[in-house]
């Protein structure tokens, strides 16, 4: 039987598959270091949880508003509009079942087939997944790792086309840790004012997690371009709660309408339940901050940990959870990261899976414990002074 061929010719999910293999391998070899995910390590703050409580018990467990509950999307607005200087109203904000759905809803409703889609490598897994399934064509950016990661005009003018309909931004990066920084927003500005009809697809689901006293910027802050910004963000990252699934997209009114139609068809409601959890959740300031405290320091223990060891590099990120460690080897990233589980006992996920092709990287997630942290270095060190 043919299948959909747009759906069976995409590769499954390199991280979420390392991630499920490296559990198994975790039932039999408890030495195995996992630091595959991208899921915070802490438990999700206690009021959210009660909140969810509550609600369960008065019964609110029924179809909800299809747009989002609509005290959540006043408060998602509010947050807009105060934190990030983005205008949207709560008519202009969908709820939906996790960041990564929210993604798909844009796309899939911005794309027609044939489009294209610039995305910025290293970047997400799932990003030109997503716009294949949508019957777009992903155009990769290859941002050098000697040049930090740091985005030029002339880079995003040489993949563009009459087709390019969508840049896709994720900042700070997964798996980079790089934050938007002034040239990069110099360089997508002046992009965006010569190819008025290219949208913006701003992925700011680790805008929390930044460090260095540094304040996330998004591309809807300035009013040229904010009609064609499309905020995708979520509660995962921030809050701990990446099993509740709740995220959430901001987008200009023609193009919700169109999101909205999407997304009834397809799913109906985000649980009523788990959304007043999240209405709380954007209330938990100082649990957000405790976290990211404890991300900062486990990233410094990392930076002083990896200093010296031979072979290895990794530069300071200024956000998310990600340590983006390069190595000196002639090892392609996929065989290092086979010869890193064997003999060193740790998981992580290979660059390639990321859009790298020069650079030999591999990702490590640091949301894990300062006790695994500390054996990954003493085994890092081992690893490259015997077996690189």
């Amino acid at each position: 039987m043919a299948f959909n061929q747009k759906i069976s010719s995409v590769a499954p999910s390199k991280s979420v598959t390392l991630l499920s293999k490296t559990k198994e391998l975790q039932k039999t070899d408890s030495e195995i270091i996992n630091l595959t995910g991208g899921e915070p390590d802490f438990p999700t703050p206690q009021p959210i949880c009660d909140e969810v409580y509550r609600q369960l018990a008065a019964g609110n467990t029924h179809y909800s508003d299809s747009k989002g509950n609509e005290d959540l999307r006043i408060r998602i607005a509010r947050k807009l509009n105060e934190e990030n200087h983005a205008p949207f109203t709560k008519d202009q904000i969908l709820v939906t079942p996790g960041a990564k759905l929210a993604v798909y809803i844009a796309v899939r409703a911005l794309l027609n087939p044939g489009d294209e889609a610039i995305w910025l490598t290293p970047g997400w897994v799932s990003y030109p997944s997503i716009v294949e399934i949508s019957g777009g064509v992903p155009v990769a950016v290859h941002l050098k790792y000697e040049e930090d990661y740091r985005i030029t005009r002339a880079a995003l003018e040489a993949a563009v086309s009459e087709r390019t309909k969508l840049l896709i931004l994720n900042y700070p990066n997964n798996p980079t840790g790089r934050i938007l920084r002034d040239s990069d927003v110099e360089a997508v500005s002046a992009f965006l004012r010569a190819h008025p009809d290219v949208y913006v697809l701003s992925d700011e689901i680790y805008e929390k997690v930044i460090y260095d006293g540094n304040a996330a910027v998004s591309m809807a802050s300035f009013p040229e371009f904010f009609e064609r910004v499309i905020v995708v963000n979520g509660f995962s990252k921030c809050s701990a709660m990446t099993g509740w699934r709740v995220g959430y997209l901001a987008c200009n009114s023609d193009l919700y309408r169109v999101t909205l139609k999407l997304f009834q068809h397809c799913m109906s409601c985000t649980s009523g339940f788990l959304q007043k959890g999240a209405l709380v959740a954007l209330d938990c300031t100082e649990d957000t901050e405790r976290m990211r405290q404890a991300y900062e320091r486990r990233r410094d223990l990392l930076v002083e940990g990896i200093r010296g060891i031979p072979g290895v590099e990794f530069v300071s990120p200024g956000g998310a959870f990600y340590a983006w460690v390069r190595f000196d080897t002639d090892k392609n990233s996929g065989e290092l990261c086979d010869a890193l589980l064997e003999k060193a006992k740790i998981a992580g996920v290979p660059g390639d899976a990321y859009g790298e092709e020069e650079a030999v990287c591999v990702r490590f997630s640091f949301a894990a414990s300062e006790d695994d942290l500390k054996r990954m270095l003493v085994n890092l060190r081992k690893f490259a002074e015997n077996d690189m």
